[in-house]
């Protein structure tokens, strides 16, 4: 049966079809677009992400044939800007609830008057709160055409990885399709962005399993249309009092109702064939939604064994779950949780408890693997028995959650069950797991930075290796909230022999936040690895976490303390007798002084790093160093020693294949060239920066190539090249929402032709 709903056509199959429609081969499409042809090809095969809108609009543009109307326009978004669908599957067979669901209905009409926020469908921990809230709102999802936000807030997850408000907001913002670049390194920058975006547009925001009112209040919008739903099991009084939030508060199911849930899952013939049975059934589950789905998954699992033994099992179960304290229904909580666990084979059973030890929000099945010590191939069964017992969620495909009752639980179980040694090389194994993997796919981003010096991994890990550079940035994206959980988490003192992994950790990931913006992360991260490096007593260590703190709080714009720990690096890289250190310490600082725009103090600290460097035979480093000195010598005005820089700094990239190094030097290389009149050989390198910088998709660096790239055309006198160039600058950075664009508005608004 047709329902209507269609998916889309890939975005590659469109571009192809309409290529080929217009009569264009890839090369003269290339040529039109200013593209690769690599990047023409990658395209249609969707071997790349979605292109930006810019990119869209300058292949529609090279589409175009002399009848307009034979090309249909390549928009991402039919409807204008990104629309998100983030909320959860909902239940299959959600029964009950009608009066809260009543209460929010008459929300939605509130809704378009001003932002309306409801507090705690509250309750004890598994009384269903999530399940109404997901339930109710994709059944209303029709009143929110602009999308909707989803964000489960961790506010009592048993490891205490609580998501800080600033942390739902940038993954918001992301999910609203904000570039890396736009979004603002402060957080009350971030959040008035977050409010700005959310302006006469109709959402629906939910945020589940809130702690307190304080982690919710940075995510509530500030104009009318959009509607805030926060589950949590604390009250949220001042949500109540200040914001005037509705509160709802979720009791136990009725019996009817509980009833109703078992009669779904099992069939009404069985629940009436053994009515008393189901009456003792609901009874010990203490009416608590979640126990109930266990106990109908465990019955569908046997469905020849009568429901009476299955009660009878519940009675013989363990009689308290003293760890969680979250009230009567918590003691029968645990009886039907011991009683599933105790139904699982050995290694479904073992594989449950160390989950309780994972650090993060959730799991891959490679990492659930390494963490037991299993092959990759034998991980699936027991995954999927602990799945289909409801003691796991596979909350999207390969990627598994744990209910934050459940690995209280099971990390009890752990505690009971498995040695302090068993325990501590459980998390060895999935710390060296996510160090491997995040090394091997680091290296792809960036084959020219030096590789961490790792020892082999603990037996049993079997770490990820992604193919190529979309793959690895694939692999980080979504493994990052779990890899900066395994690096933030607290350890006991026992567990302090892990720091080495937790500082090589930390620096895996400073490729992928830096080019993804996440900038607060990095500095997150950095403060852990050197927490790590402290307790290892390592100088050298502690001089790169330094370093990387330094970086970090550069592009955050947080000079001062950037300059502290550079200072602080040098110190322990001196003391430890490490020249390469100082000499990658010195290029931070001129790094750091160029953004402050003192070029004669950058140049001074430049020249530092490059003599360390040739003293030490680094030739990455010297290379990047030359590149350096060349570009503040151009803003120093002194072109000609800059090409010669430059010039020196080229060939050696070159021969270590150094793709990023090449385009930046080239930009550099052309930009002096152009300021010495050389105008043919400025053309020539920014049109060669302008190629790899589209092959690595680096966004920026391109409408910045471009800008230099109209200044040189239009200084021989080409003003429509330069036009053309300066209309995608203007395009791109816009995209990005960045101040450039105003400059380079300005030079097209000076260069327009006079009437």
């Amino acid at each position: 049966m047709d329902d209507g709903h269609h998916e889309p056509e890939p975005f590659g199959e469109r571009l192809r079809r309409t290529r080929l429609a217009a009569g264009i081969s890839q090369d003269e499409l290339a040529e039109r677009a200013g593209l690769s042809v690599r990047a023409i090809r990658d395209l249609e095969r969707g071997r790349t992400r979605r292109p930006y809108r810019h990119t869209v609009r300058v292949l529609t543009d090279a589409l175009r044939t002399p009848d307009p109307a034979a090309v249909e326009p390549l928009t991402p978004h039919p409807g204008g800007p990104a629309v998100p669908r983030q909320l959860p599957a909902g239940i299959r067979h959600f029964v009950g609830r009608v009066r809260e669901q009543r209460m929010l209905d008459e929300l939605l009409d509130e809704a378009a008057t001003g932002a309306v926020v409801l507090s705690a469908l509250g309750g004890t921990a598994g009384v269903g709160k999530t399940a109404l809230a997901v339930h109710w709102a994709r059944r209303v999802v029709h009143r929110f055409p602009d999308g909707q936000l989803y964000a489960n807030l961790r506010g009592f997850d048993p490891t205490g990885v609580v998501v800080a408000p600033a942390e739902a907001i940038r993954r918001f913002l992301h999910a609203l399709e904000v570039p890396a670049q736009r979004i603002p390194t402060d957080v009350d920058a971030q959040a008035a962005l977050y409010r700005t975006l959310l302006a006469n547009r109709r959402m629906l925001i939910l945020l589940d399993n809130a702690r307190d009112a304080d982690q919710v209040r940075p995510l509530l919008p500030g104009a009318p249309g959009c509607l805030v739903v926060v589950t949590s099991r604390d009250r949220l009084a001042p949500l109540i009092a200040i914001e005037d939030a509705r509160p709802i508060t979720l009791d136990l199911l009725t019996a009817d109702e509980a009833r109703d849930l078992l009669a779904h899952r099992l069939g009404a013939g069985r629940v009436v064939a053994e009515s008393s049975a189901v009456d003792t059934l609901i009874d010990r589950c203490a009416r608590l939604s979640l126990a109930l789905a266990i106990v109908a998954a465990r019955a569908a699992i046997h469905p020849d064994r009568p429901l009476a033994a299955l009660a009878e099992d519940l009675a013989d179960a363990a009689t308290s779950l003293d760890a969680l304290s979250a009230g009567d229904a918590s003691t029968d909580m645990r009886t039907v949780f011991s009683w599933s666990y105790r139904a699982l084979s050995p290694v479904a059973a073992r594989l449950f408890r160390l989950l309780g030890l994972h650090r993060g929000p959730d799991t891959s099945a490679p990492g659930a693997a390494s963490l037991a010590g299993l092959p990759l191939d034998r991980v699936g069964p027991p995954l999927a028995e602990l799945v289909g017992a409801n003691l796991l969620d596979e909350h999207a495909p390969g990627r598994y959650t744990m209910h934050d009752l459940m690995r209280s639980y099971a990390i009890e179980l752990a505690h009971t069950h498995d040695s302090h040694a068993q325990r501590l090389a459980a998390t060895r194994r999935i710390l060296d797991h996510y160090l491997h993997s995040a090394c091997s796919a680091d290296g792809l981003l960036y084959p020219a930075r030096e590789p961490i010096a790792l020892t082999p991994p603990e037996p049993g890990v079997s770490p990820e290796s992604p193919a190529d550079q979309e793959q690895a940035l694939a692999w980080f994206t979504a493994e990052r909230p779990v890899l900066l959980a395994a690096i933030t988490a607290s350890r006991t003192e026992v567990e302090h022999c892990l720091d080495r992994q937790v500082f090589q950790l930390g620096q895996t990931l400073r490729t992928f936040l830096y080019r993804q913006g996440h900038w607060h992360d990095w500095a997150t991260a950095g403060h852990a690895a050197l927490a790590a490096a402290g307790r290892l007593r390592d100088l050298g260590a502690q001089g790169h976490a330094h370093r990387s703190l330094a970086q970090a709080y550069t592009w955050l714009g947080r000079f001062d303390d950037a300059d502290a720990h550079s200072r602080q690096a040098l110190d322990l890289f001196g003391r430890a007798g490490d020249t390469t250190g100082q000499a990658h310490t010195y290029y931070t600082l001129s790094s750091l002084w160029e953004k402050r725009g003192s070029h004669a103090e950058a140049l001074v600290h430049v020249r530092q790093a490059l003599d360390m460097y040739e003293a030490a035979g680094h030739r990455f480093g010297r290379a990047n160093a030359l590149n350096a000195m060349g570009w503040i010598h151009a803003q120093l005005d002194d072109h000609q020693q800059a090409v010669s820089s430059c010039q020196q700094a080229l060939t050696l990239l070159r021969e270590l294949g150094d793709v990023v190094g090449q385009a930046q030097t080239l930009d550099s290389l052309g930009f002096a060239h152009h300021h010495l009149g050389n105008h043919a050989e400025a053309i020539t390198c920014f049109q060669d920066a302008l190629v790899l910088f589209q092959e690595l998709d680096d966004q920026y660096d391109q409408a910045d190539t471009l800008r230099h790239l109209g200044d040189a055309h239009d200084a021989v006198g080409d003003t429509e090249a330069a036009r053309a160039c300066w209309r995608r600058a203007l395009a791109i950075f816009t995209e990005l929402g960045h101040a450039d664009a105003a400059i380079v508005q300005d030079q097209l608004n000076r260069s327009r032709p006079s009437m």
